[in-house]
């Protein structure tokens, strides 16, 4: 009986594993920008777009390798993406890249935050785990940084920031569009909270130099720098830096972490290329989804036994549609 339950189980994994895992982003979940001077045209929006819709626009440009790219905006403007699967937590290796637009003394450096389904419920809604960068600690990054932006059609964005200071994103001859997102105009505000990286601007004549970071940024390397561009779930730490230990990661954010004007270029802004997962044929858990047709319909241990209901642990779990998963209960 047991020698039967292990080949059950085996069976059961081989056909959660068997269908191909794409190692490009599945979907964006959410893109909630700061204003900017590449905002509205990265992608393109109009008054009449939505979240929903903007999501979709920015699927259409970097997911499934589509070699598309969007802006985050000045500080605190982000977007959310996840794969076909969980990005699997594998000891001692990078797990996932992010590609930007960086090139060599131009890095506009956004912080990556990762975070699990706990609720089971295929949406971004749980805690949020910061990737530790190389900057984290360095005594002019700013955590628990709180910053509001005002609408004002077609004049400079002011914004204030909780540490007592103001400023604006200022507009320029050569982008004449509306800086504020277009959808979210009717707010009539942006509040964004997350960690401020201390400026990377240095003055080199009448231009700016952008030197990258370390590591542990999106946009910061070029993506010829594959290793400058990828990520270790295992440099998670809470709202309060403490080391947590995350076995997949759901979904990914990344925001914008850079408050500089340079002079005529204007604000540093990200923009975003694409992801990957980087060893895409990992084990995992199961994949992210809320929709009807994959409800569980029975529940196994991971030795075959056939169990009455979720057991709290990795469960091996039939969908009513047939397919079979694994997942953290």
């Amino acid at each position: 009986m047991k020698q039967r339950n292990i080949l059950f189980s085996w069976a059961l994994l081989t056909a959660v594993l068997s269908p191909a895992q794409s190692k490009y982003i599945q979907a964006v979940d959410e893109y909630v920008p700061a204003p900017g001077q590449f905002v509205n045209t990265l992608p393109e929006a109009t008054t009449s777009d939505t979240p929903a819709s903007m999501a979709q626009k920015c699927t259409e440009a970097i997911a499934n390798d589509n070699g598309g790219m969007i802006t985050l905006g000045a500080w605190g403007g982000y977007v959310t993406f996840h794969f076909d699967h969980p990005v699997t937590n594998v000891a001692g290796e990078r797990d996932f890249a992010v590609w930007g637009n960086a090139f060599s003394n131009n890095a506009e450096p956004a912080i990556v935050m990762v975070s699990c389904d706990d609720n089971h419920n295929g949406k971004p809604d749980d805690e949020w785990y910061e990737l530790r960068g190389s900057e984290y600690d360095n005594p002019q990054t700013l955590h628990h940084y709180e910053l509001t932006y005002v609408f004002d059609a077609l004049n400079d964005v002011q914004w204030t920031d909780n540490q007592g200071g103001s400023g604006s994103v200022r507009r320029n001859k050569f982008h004449q569009q509306e800086y504020f997102p277009l959808w979210l105009a009717t707010q009539g505000t942006l509040t964004f909270s997350g960690c401020r990286l201390p400026d990377n601007a240095v003055k080199n004549g009448n231009s700016f130099l952008l030197p990258a970071y370390d590591f542990g940024y999106a946009d910061n390397h070029p993506n010829s720098n594959r290793d400058g561009c990828s990520m270790d779930i295992g440099w998670a730490v809470d709202a309060d830096g403490n080391p947590v230990t995350l076995d997949h990661a759901d979904f990914i954010r990344c925001y914008n972490a850079m408050n500089q004007v340079c002079g005529t270029i204007g604000e540093t802004s990200t923009e975003i290329m694409g992801a990957e997962d980087l060893h895409p044929d990992a084990t995992g858990i199961s994949p992210v989804t809320s929709s009807s047709d994959t409800q569980p319909s029975s529940y196994y241990s991971l030795d075959g036994r056939k169990l009455s209901g979720p057991q709290q642990g990795v469960n091996i779990v039939r969908m009513k549609n047939g397919t079979v998963r694994k997942v953290k209960m």
